[in-house]
C-alpha cells in the first residue's frame, strides 16, 4: 500500500474514533494553496483544525514529534485560509488537535497548538 492510501486509511480512522467521542467532522482533506488540513470538524463549541499522524515504527520518531513547529505553522496558514474564505468570524473559537497513531495506539491531543 503506498503511503497516500495509508494516509487516506488512518484519516478514516481518525474521523471514526473522534465521532464516537462527540466531533462532528465536517471536511476531510481541505486543500488550498497554502496547504492541506487532514479533517475540519465541530467539537464542544469550537471549529477544531485536526492534523493525523500515523507511525508503523519509532524508528522515524514517534507520531507526535512528526507534527513540528513548521508543520504547525503550515496548518495555522491553511487554517487561516479557511476561515477567511468562508467569513467565518474571528469570535468563532478554534482549535489545534492532533490524532496520533503509533503503530496500533492511538492519542488524541486537544489543543496541541495555538495561533
Amino acid at each position: 500500500m503506498n503511503k497516500r492510501a495509508i494516509g487516506t486509511e488512518y484519516e478514516a480512522r481518525a474521523a471514526a474514533f473522534l465521532e464516537k467521542r462527540g466531533y462532528r467532522i465536517l471536511c476531510h482533506n481541505y486543500r488550498c494553496r497554502m496547504g492541506e488540513i487532514d479533517l475540519i470538524g465541530r467539537h464542544e463549541g469550537y471549529l477544531v483544525f485536526i492534523e493525523v499522524k500515523y507511525r508503523a515504527s519509532e524508528r522515524d520518531g514517534s507520531a507526535l514529534e512528526a507534527v513540528d513547529v513548521r508543520k504547525q505553522q503550515r496548518i495555522i496558514r491553511v487554517a487561516r485560509w479557511f476561515l477567511m474564505e468562508r467569513h467565518i468570524p474571528e469570535s468563532q473559537p478554534v482549535r489545534f488537535d492532533v490524532v496520533a497513531f503509533d503503530r496500533d495506539e492511538i492519542r488524541v491531543v486537544q489543543d496541541a497548538f495555538w495561533i
